[in-house]
């Protein structure tokens, strides 16, 4: 069962003055630069509709994705990886360092009356 994809960016250039990383040219209408502390946590909440991707800039997140009781899986993420979390998957981040990313979400999360596509791990467990 799928709980989380890896992306490729769609275009990366490197020479003597530095790169280019080109996330995506298309498809993802929300984007959010999040910054954590080491020893950290956010998350723990899901989205129905959303799909979400991140871009780790610099440090490193580990991943804690639940599907049901049956299906979760922790994964970290450094430095340059790019991944997608599904809707309907509850994610819980954990940043063992200072970490820096890139947050796209395919559609907005705050819909047009105010609501938010945001679900917390009480609603999850329900």
């Amino acid at each position: 069962m799928e709980l989380y994809n890896i992306k490729k960016p769609d275009f990366q250039f490197a020479d003597g003055r530095g790169s280019l990383v080109q996330l995506v040219h298309e498809g993802f209408s929300q984007v959010n630069v999040l910054e954590s502390k080491a020893g950290s946590s956010r998350g723990a909440h899901f989205h129905k509709r959303a799909r979400e991707a991140f871009y780790v800039v610099n440090g490193s997140v580990e991943v804690t994705l639940i599907k049901d009781k049956e299906t979760t899986e922790t994964v970290i993420f450094h430095q340059g990886d790019f991944f997608e979390i599904v809707p309907f998957v509850l994610h819980n981040m954990f940043f063992p360092e200072d970490c820096l990313m890139v947050q796209l979400y395919d559609i907005p999360v705050e819909k047009e009356d105010g609501t938010k596509d945001i679900f917390t791990e009480a609603e999850f467990n329900a």
